[in-house]
């Protein structure tokens, strides 16, 4: 654990509340696994004050990086990766109120800040708000966004003018294979995003999907597993087994159906 790094954070006048996200969080870690702290604050921090804190415990740093999230990333001297994540705690429960309360669906992800709260450990809470925020969203998976979520993944796995069927029917038709991986991951993305909804689960993020869904998931497609490898199988064959995707895709959609309908 890295404690001093946290410590130093804690006292900063701006840091709100630290915790402490993704395996680190439960029991299913080991010694290799990174750690995924967020840390809330009501302003910046400076960039030169969170280097100087890291550079007590990191052997490197790359500092205000913002590709997703604004973070700063970096190595333990035990050999860990460490990344920390700076979030405005307003800010983001407003996002877990869109989903929550407001039912707002996304493209994928919907509810995977939600399970980020839930299940985050926490750290440090300077006036407990973050505590505060956990236990006002720890509420049972409301219907109405269930709904919206099996509304709005079907259209855009199946239905809608632009269906990532029809887009993947497309790329397949030109050969175009960098299409066709970019529609089939869109694709797996609605997929799961649904898949979670019917379990009424929040959504863990992008890693071990398959794994967490045997392991928390009851209600699952047939052939679960067996349909998702095939269309992997074919995403990279020759032209004419690349073929068999539009079918590996329809296939897919109609047994995800027969499990909301």
């Amino acid at each position: 654990m890295p404690d001093l790094i946290f410590r130093k954070l804690a006292e900063l006048d701006r840091v709100e509340a630290i915790a402490l996200g993704g395996s680190r969080a439960g029991r299913e870690y080991d010694e290799k696994s990174d750690y995924d702290v967020y840390v809330y604050v009501r302003e910046p921090v400076d960039e030169a004050k969170r280097r100087e804190i890291l550079s007590l415990s990191c052997s490197y740093m790359e500092i205000g990086n913002h590709f997703w999230e604004y973070e700063d990333n970096g190595v333990l001297n035990s050999g860990v990766d460490i990344d920390i994540l700076y979030r405005d705690l307003e800010e983001f429960c407003r996002g877990i109120e869109r989903v929550v309360v407001q039912c707002q669906p996304s493209n994928a992800y919907t509810t995977c800040m939600w399970h980020n709260l839930l299940n985050c450990k926490i750290i440090y809470d300077r006036e407990g708000k973050l505590q505060a925020a956990k236990r006002k969203y720890d509420v049972p998976y409301p219907q109405k966004l269930k709904e919206a979520i099996f509304e709005r993944q079907l259209k855009l796995m199946d239905s809608a003018m632009p269906a990532y069927k029809i887009q993947i029917e497309k790329a397949v038709m030109r050969k175009d294979v960098v299409s066709i991986n970019h529609r089939v991951t869109e694709f797996l993305t609605s997929y799961f995003d649904l898949l979670f909804a019917v379990n009424e689960k929040t959504h863990p993020g992008e890693k071990r999907l398959v794994e967490l869904c045997r392991k928390y998931c009851s209600v699952l497609p047939d052939h679960f597993e067996e349909n998702i490898r095939i269309l992997l199988s074919h995403l990279y064959a020759d032209d004419e087994e690349q073929k068999k995707v539009l079918d590996d895709i329809h296939r897919m959609i109609e047994c995800v159906k027969a499990i909301i309908i």
